[in-house]
């Protein structure tokens, strides 16, 4: 039990240097990236959304 709590205790303090070397964007860099990411999905959505009825319809009428 103790090598499982040394060996844990070694990878936590790994972890906490290798986060020590990130580097973090700025507030402003992650607010405009998710504006993006959000503005992307809705774009997405959309015309995934529009797909959805054109061959909803086409089936509809193809089986008609």
């Amino acid at each position: 039990m103790t090598l499982v709590l040394a060996k844990t205790k070694n990878f936590l303090e790994e972890v906490k240097a290798e986060l020590a070397k990130v580097t973090w964007p700025a507030r402003k860099e992650t607010i405009s990236t998710a504006w993006v990411v959000v503005v992307i999905i809705v774009l997405i959505s959309l015309y995934l959304g529009a797909c959805d009825v054109v061959l909803a319809k086409l089936i509809r009428f193809i089986l008609r």
